[in-house]
């Protein structure tokens, strides 16, 4: 018997090539045996939060987000805002972004006729992986809390979406993905958010922070860049190896401020792992969490906070803990 699958599919997202993925997905589907597809595209991760929280309230138990790690978040937040149990809710990544590391993680496939493939045989296997999922809060009253699974950060990893997110930029990650591979986006906005800081700094003084781990002082100073992951998100920030997303604590790994220029050694040794061999010559710290973490400026100014791929903006502090547990879709 086929399975009713909602699939939730951003308009322009990933590659130039990965553009035209949509409206191969339900033909594929039907190929394999699953008739019973409906595809909505969207236009925004708002539109896709959406949609998610309608399909869940009319009874859905298998949405599939086709897009980026923005849209992905978008879904599962919008899983969340239905209010439903979600215990036997299957949500699926089709890799159609930029980075998409949790999809890399999920053991998804880029080419859309495999992935299609490994959908319909994780569904019918009920193969999924438990993963935790985050929330991230603003310090001020009456703050929203954002949730979101793979990656968060602050100083330089809180601004990169700055340079990835805005719609129109959209266009340039197409042409980015497709000339230099789908971490292309992402480390031509790091670079260009180390210029904007660059020139930042040369005016200000750096922010001095307090950094407290399930309600204890553990560090504090000036920082290049912190790293919230929870879990092991595989070869392209290789910081948590080994720790699955359902393991029920996240980390936080911070570079200390070294210099404006040291950024650049700093960032290349942590791509290739080589900094966790020296963490002190690199100013690299690693905490484990097991409830909560406060990411907390000493001039309680407002600041951005990345939520895997998009901005929150903080006052006072920025909290993270672990809020709940869903069940995604793995090869």
């Amino acid at each position: 018997m086929s399975n009713h699958i909602d699939v939730i599919a951003t308009t322009i997202s990933g590659s130039v090539s990965d553009w035209s993925k949509v409206k191969r997905i339900v033909p594929l589907f039907k190929e394999y045996g699953e008739e019973d597809v409906n595809l909505i595209s969207v236009d925004s991760h708002k539109d896709a939060r959406l949609r998610a929280c309608e399909f869940l309230k009319a009874g859905s138990k298998i949405v599939i987000s086709a897009g980026g790690s923005g849209t992905f978040n978008a879904v599962v937040e919008g899983c969340f805002d239905a209010g439903v149990d979600l215990s036997d809710v299957k949500i699926g990544f089709l890799r159609k972004g930029s980075a998409d590391l949790i999809g890399k993680v999920l053991k998804m496939p880029d080419e859309i006729s495999e992935a299609v493939r490994v959908f319909v045989d994780a569904i019918r296997a009920n193969r999924t992986l438990p993963c935790d999922v985050l929330t991230a809060v603003s310090g001020e009253e009456g703050a929203i809390a954002r949730r979101f699974v793979g990656y968060g950060g602050a100083e330089l990893f809180g601004e990169i979406p700055y340079f990835t997110e805005n719609r129109y930029m959209k266009y340039y990650k197409g042409i980015l993905s497709q000339i230099l591979g789908d971490l292309g986006p992402f480390f031509v906005g790091t670079n260009l958010a180390m210029i904007r800081r660059l020139f930042r700094y040369t005016f200000n003084k750096r922010q001095i922070w307090k950094i407290r781990v399930d309600g204890d002082e553990v560090s504090n100073g000036q920082f290049q860049a912190m790293v919230i992951v929870n879990g092991d998100l595989g070869p392209n920030l290789p910081f948590a190896q080994g720790v699955p997303l359902g393991s029920g604590d996240f980390h936080l790994f911070t570079f200390k401020y070294q210099g404006q220029l040291k950024i650049i050694s700093q960032l290349r040794h942590a791509w290739d792992s080589s900094i966790l061999s020296d963490p002190e010559r690199w100013g690299f710290a690693s905490h484990q969490i097991n409830k909560t973490l406060e990411i907390i400026p000493a001039d309680e100014s407002e600041f951005p906070i990345n939520v895997d791929g998009s901005t929150l903006i903080c006052r006072k502090k920025a909290s993270f803990e672990i809020m709940d547990r869903v069940h995604f879709l793995t090869g």
